[in-house]
């Protein structure tokens, strides 16, 4: 953990840095604890009040400053809680973490007990609160309530403390909480603590629950209680790596050990409770959402278990390590916190019978809320699977199973327990191993059987307990009740046999936990086992590497995504993108100038040793499960160090002191001595002895740091996320002003603007391609897997901002709810003016301004757009899918710059520190995102395919011709990228006549029709029925505009469709492109992306004659390398990803496409005579070729051939026939279109062409320099066409209907 070598390497050779005790200060008596937000209407006995830290051993330690205000909220996050006799007192144990604005770790443990008041200023002050708070209740009564019992006045009240022990105790809770200084006794927490570098808990825990037996044992310990503190804080060494150590607590010997410098890191928070409380596949989904670096938080009555679950996670994170807000337990003080629109791991408190549902968080979009109590949790929508998801649960399943542990469920325990009671109690033995007998084992402070029932009978009743009380007051004892509560409040003590089997239970939990973190580190070993394969190292030296860091790409991300097995691809395309990654990478990279970072170390020597063994090298781009081979292994390297003990401390020893002091009084915490303890020994024989290597080690490391890391460029470049959550990391919690939380949150609105910045520019170098090839991508494109990550990326940043300084949350999408605020609002204003619609922002154009209605276009519209999709169910998927829509519009900034134009609704909504209340920031906001209106996106139409949407199609005439329209019925098929909307006859009352700028009238068809999303449209099919006297049309070109995201493409046609007119089609297949909006600018339309190819243009394809008539010719060595390129670019497609490929159909048909090529090269040398006053194609000369072939069959002239000459002359042939016979009317060019595409699907066309030159006809009908009749460049076509052997061809539908092969 990044805490542990931090620490260790300040202070090598001690165990602890501080003793710290904390609880009321008599002097100033009893304050209020505001900051813990107090309800006054409650009992003064449920209130909180101030701690102070009383005392601390030693004062300060040089390189781990004491946090007084830190510690002391942490060991009683809730202040002080006061109880009477009638009220429970089990002491409670929870542990801490502060971590520091280095990332490095301090942790605290803390045993928290019940201590008899004896100041009568403050049971005074008591009774004087209680009765106040008596006299307001009286106040606020009826007069019926006099009826009440008078046993109310011995009524005493459960604080809603942090067990849940209490769980019960809000119905038994007596109504007024009464406290009598003259009858009842008061008691009030104190806590002992321990502030140690490395997570030792159990060692810890135990030591302090030793230190509280002493306390109310009613004999005097062996020794005074300053020698123990004093030993363990100067006395007992931390472990050396690789060994265990020993040392004596005040009854009993305490074993702790270390892993060695192979192993994995110090992780002693035991995992099976973690599983136990949330079962096995929750816990692997909050790791999953951990891993992408999601907003977790906790949810707990017991701060162990916050501590539990929170180290649990991140331990399992090896190699990785959380970089973002990490605080396990929130203080009620620090809740603004919640806030905060960066990731986080927190755990919050939760108060006794509060309803998950009442719990109002800032921000829901991408949060992953687990409440531990309930064993259960809320994932955030959108969410990718741990790879081998199913496998992994299984193993881990077997893991706990082979310990006894049920990892079915993780359901809840029967008792209810006090915190920490589901783990160990120190020094106890276990009955059995399985999780529910440690829950029903009475020596672990829980009850079972009768006993439980007879218990909670007795708890769940007011009057008994009422009772109860007063017969303790009277002196009466009821044996049986006492009997029960000795069972639950028992302390251990000294004896062997509980010694033995604290050790025992210490060692199994230590297996345990290794063998369940190293399943974990087992599937990251398999998942990036090449991950240095991909890491770019450019960088000459460590200085220039850290300048430059921000702008340097370091990692392969297409490249390492490729070679991935499919399955694992939407988890690892959105965890390749985290700060934790990144930083992972970047310690990578630094390790060849500097000392590699433990972790690194450790997982490296790993990938190597499985390297060695071959393990991955089978398994290479396989989704195949991997088990992990080590688990007894790991688990003898600890039994090892525990059952040979390597080091014993030195013992507890009489200190010199001042006898008398500190003199020992049942159930008090004595004052200990402050000179002794403060001051430890000069000369340590422990540090000096251990350390000498390490010191040199800092030394070294310390004048590297300070020669190569000036001005903190590591803080500044390295640890990004980190500058964003400083405060929280390690909050001044002694000032929390406004001006305090302002600048926190002023840090937070420049962290945002910085993300902003970061994120559009990767999506800007991504998507235009020039710049990611030289930054280290392959080609200049980005798969739609990266694309679709870094997109979920900015739409959960425009949430965070949303969220962030929020007035009242409403909904779990902030973003939504202001776009529904808005919504109203304008429907209002409008509904005023008596407009019949919302406030307008544009009519947006397109270059086909003349035939296409504008297009309304409004945030509102789009908005309305979102909201009639069933498909989305919740405000967070609405939130995303208009993001997406907006983005592919390219408006959304202007959508959000109207949006947040209302300013009144903006103040009315934020708070004043909130980002969207910042106008210079969110300015620069509003322009990083205007800058992604460069490129194309298509996120929302390739995301949302199911849905519905409105196309117009607009059929434009040549304006020129007086026949430019038809009396026929024609007919369209709009196709695309995910189907094809059937053919849709346009009937002929859709007339439409438009004006153009000089007030020329323009006619053509227009018509609306709805199908399933079809994707990025490819093709149009356009035909007519041939009926009428006006049956022959010659086309300008199809226009189809999508309704909903506004893209208009536009098939070009410029021929003739009818009988005897041109080619004599009746039906054409076009190609389409997009049509860039007019609204955008030179610079856009400049570096915007490549348009898609089109249908030929009409002076290619109208006729031969025409053609040769035309004043360019390509020579043969263009068409040679027009059809070099064709091949060249249906090849690049199918080495692309299947998801990526997009149309093939326009690289066969397209310009530019291998039909166009090969008609270039089949006119080249044709001759230009009419034969009968009639236009010549080329697929006459095929069709007098067939005709030929047929005859020389029928007469026995292809005898002589070979017989797979005869195949493919019979091959040829019953193509040419089944195309001639179609029942479409596709005319001549279409015709030979057809005959292309088959011949290339069927691998058959490069067999043809020999037959077609070996045809007397060619003699006839082409000229001796074509490129046809020449030998050398025929082979040189045939040879690149059969290229495209290698490659399935699969042809659109559009393209081979009715075709009967």
């Amino acid at each position: 953990m990044s805490g542990t070598s931090a620490g260790s390497a300040a202070a090598p050779c001690r165990f602890a840095h501080y003793f710290v005790i904390c609880g009321i200060d008599t002097e100033t008596g009893l304050e209020p604890d505001e900051l813990a937000g107090e309800n006054f209407e409650q009992s003064p006995l449920k209130r909180t009040f101030k701690s102070k830290v009383l005392a601390r051993y030693p004062e300060n330690v040089e390189w781990n400053p004491f946090d007084q205000d830190a510690v002391n909220m942490l060991c009683m996050p809730k202040g002080l809680s006061f109880r009477t006799q009638a009220d429970q007192r089990e002491p409670q144990f929870h542990s801490f973490i502060i971590t520091k604005e280095d990332g490095s770790r301090t942790y605290g443990f803390v045993h928290t007990f019940y201590e008899e008041v004896t100041s009568p200023q403050i049971c005074s002050a008591m009774q004087t609160l209680y009765q106040m708070h008596n006299a307001e209740q009286t106040n606020a009564t009826s007069s019926s309530s006099s009826s009440s019992s008078s046993m109310d006045s011995l009524a005493s009240s459960l604080d809603d403390g942090y067990s849940p022990t209490s769980s019960s105790s809000s119905s038994l809770s007596r109504a007024a909480g009464s406290y009598d200084s003259s009858r009842d006794t008061l008691y009030v927490s104190k806590a002992l603590c321990l502030i140690t570098p490395m997570p030792f808990m159990h060692a810890c825990r135990r030591f302090l629950a030793q230190m509280h037996s002493a306390v109310i044992a009613a004999t005097t310990p062996p020794l005074p209680l300053e020698s123990y503190v004093y030993n363990i804080l100067y006395e007992v060494p931390l472990p050396a790596p690789g060994r265990s150590l020993k040392f004596h607590g005040i009854y009993e010997p305490i074993v702790c050990q270390r892993p060695g410098p192979g192993e994995l890191p110090l992780a002693d928070f035991p995992l099976a409770e973690a599983f136990a409380l949330l079962g096995v596949e929750n816990l692997v989904q909050v790791f999953t959402c951990t891993l992408l670096e999601m907003q977790i938080l906790l949810y707990s009555q017991d701060y162990q278990r916050l501590m539990t679950v929170a180290e649990g996670i991140t331990t399992l994170l090896f190699p990785f390590q959380w970089q973002h807000v990490y605080v396990p337990i929130l203080p009620a003080s620090l809740l603004h916190f919640l806030d905060a629109p960066v990731p986080y791991l927190m755990g919050l408190q939760s108060k006794e019978g509060t309803d998950r549902s009442k719990l109002e968080l800032p921000q829901e979009a991408n949060l992953c809320f687990v409440d531990i109590d309930n064993h259960s949790i809320e994932l955030p929508e959108d969410f990718p699977q741990f790879p081998n998801k199913t496998e992994f649960i299984q193993e881990l399943t077997e893991v706990l199973l082979s310990f006894g542990i049920s990892a079915n469920t993780g359901a809840p325990p029967r008792t209810r327990s006090s915190p920490g009671s589901t783990s160990s109690t120190p020094g106890r033995e276990r009955k059995s191993a399985t999780l529910r007998q440690l829950e029903d084992d009475g020596r672990n402070g829980n009850l079972a059987g009768e006993e439980l029932v007879v218990l909670e009978l007795l708890q769940g009743n007011a009057t008994l307990e009422r009772l109860q009380a007063l017969t303790k007051r009277t002196g009466v004892t009821v044996a049986r009740v006492d009997a029960l509560r000795a069972g639950v409040k028992s302390q251990p003590t000294e004896g062997q046999g509980n010694q033995i089997g604290g050790e025992e239970e210490e060692l199994r939990n230590a297996k345990l936990n290794v063998q369940l973190r190293e399943v974990f580190a087992s599937r990251f070993t398999t998942m990036f086992a090449d991950y240095e394969s991909f890491v770019i190292q450019s960088a000459p030296d460590l200085e220039s590497w850290l300048t430059n860091r921000e702008q340097m790409h370091n990692f392969d991300k297409a490249s390492f995504l490729s070679d991935q097995p499919e399955p694992y691809l939407p988890f690892l395309s959105h965890f390749i993108e985290t700060q934790m990654f990144a930083t992972f990478i970047d310690n990578k990279i630094m390790s060849q100038w500097e000392e590699k970072e433990p972790m690194l170390h450790v997982f490296d020597t790993r990938i190597d040793k499985a390297r060695l063994y071959n393990i991955r090298a089978p398994s290479l781009r396989s989704s195949c499960y991997q088990r992990c081979s080590i688990l007894k292994e790991s688990a003898q390297a600890i039994e090892k160090r525990l059952m040979k003990i390597d080091h014993t401390a030195i013992h507890p020893h009489l200190l010199d002191m001042k006898i008398g002091q500190g003199k020992y009084e049942q159930g008090f915490f004595p004052k200990l001595q402050t000179e002794v303890l403060n001051t430890g020994p000069s000369i340590n024989k422990w540090c000096h002895k251990a350390t000498t290597a390490q010191r040199r080690k800092d030394r070294h490391r310390q004048q590297t740091e300070h020669l190569t890391l000036d001005n903190d460029l590591k803080e500044k470049y390295m640890q990004e996320a980190r500058s964003l959550g400083k405060n929280l990391r390690q909050p001044k919690l002694s000032d929390l002003s406004p001006a305090v939380i302002a600048q926190t949150n002023w840090k937070f609105v420049e962290g945002l603007l910085k993300e902003c910045r970061m994120k559009t520019k990767r999506m800007l170098v991504e998507k235009m391609g020039r710049e990611a090839v030289e930054l280290g991508h392959g080609e200049a494109s980005i798969t739609g897997l990266e694309e679709n990550t870094l997109i979920a990326s900015l739409c959960d940043l425009l949430e965070r901002i949303w969220s962030h300084g929020l007035q009242v949350k409403q909904g779990k999408s902030a973003l939504w709810s202001h776009l529904l605020h808005y919504q109203a609002r304008e429907e209002m204003l409008a509904q005023q003016a008596d407009s019949p619609a919302p406030h307008i922002l544009e009519r947006r154009k397109s270059d086909s301004s003349i035939a296409m209605p504008s297009l309304r276009v409004s945030l509102i519209q789009d908005m309305r757009h979102i909201q009639s999709m069933s498909e989305i169910k919740t405000d967070v998927g609405r939130a995303r899918a208009w993001i997406r829509l907006s983005l592919e519009k390219k408006l959304l900034s202007q959508h959000l710059k109207q949006l947040l134009s209302r300013q009144a609704l903006t103040k009315k909504l934020y708070k004043r520190y909130a980002f969207l209340r910042c106008e210079e920031e969110k300015e620069q906001f509003l322009f990083h995102l205007l800058s992604l209106n460069a490129v194309d996106y298509f996120c929302f139409t390739s995301v949302f395919t199911t849905i519905m949407i409105p196309y117009r199609v607009v059929i434009i005439p040549i304006k020129k011709l007086s026949n430019a329209m038809t009396t026929s019925n024609p007919w369209v098929c709009v196709s695309g990228e995910l189907g094809d909307s059937g053919i849709m006859q346009i009937p002929k009352n859709v007339l439409e006549m438009t004006f153009d700028s000089a007030f020329r009238p323009h006619t053509h068809i227009s018509a609306i029709f709805k199908c399933q999303n079809l994707g990025k449209l490819t093709t149009v099919q356009l035909g007519h029925d041939n009926a009428g006297l006006l049956a022959k049309w010659l086309v300008d070109c199809v226009m189809v505009r999508n309704e909903i995201t506004g893209h208009t493409y536009r098939f070009p046609c410029g021929r003739w469709l009818g009988k005897g007119v041109d080619d004599g089609s009746l039906e054409r297949v076009l190609i389409g492109e997009l049509v860039l909006p007019s609204g955008e600018d030179d610079s856009a339309r400049a570096c915007r992306t490549p348009p898609l190819q089109r249908s030929p243009s009409q002076g290619r394809r109208i006729s031969i004659t025409s053609l040769t008539g035309r004043d360019t010719k390509l020579n043969s060595a263009q068409i040679q390398e027009g059809i070099g390129e064709a091949v060249n670019n249906i090849i690049k497609h199918f080495h692309k990803p299947e998801k990526e490929r997009g149309s093939l159909t326009v690289l066969l048909c397209g310009e530019n496409s291998l039909v166009a090529a090969l008609e270039q090269f089949f006119h080249h040398g044709f001759k230009s005579a009419r034969l009968f006053q009639k236009t010549v194609f080329v697929w006459d000369f095929v069709e007098k070729a067939v005709a030929y072939m047929e005859s020389a069959d029928q007469m026995g002239d292809l005898q002589e051939t070979t017989e797979a000459m005869k195949m493919t002359c019979q091959s040829l042939c019953h193509y040419f026939n089944a195309i001639n016979s179609t029942s479409r009317n596709i005319g001549k060019d279409g015709k030979f279109q057809l005959l292309v595409c088959l011949g290339a699907r069927d691998r058959l066309l490069p067999q043809w062409l020999p037959l077609l030159v070996e045809c007397p006809v060619i003699l006839q009908m082409y000229e001796d320099t074509a490129m046809l009749r020449d030998p050398s460049t025929l082979n040189t076509l045939i040879s690149v066409l059969e290229t495209l052997h290698d490659f399935s061809i699969t042809l659109e539908a559009s393209l081979v209907k009715g075709i009967n092969l």
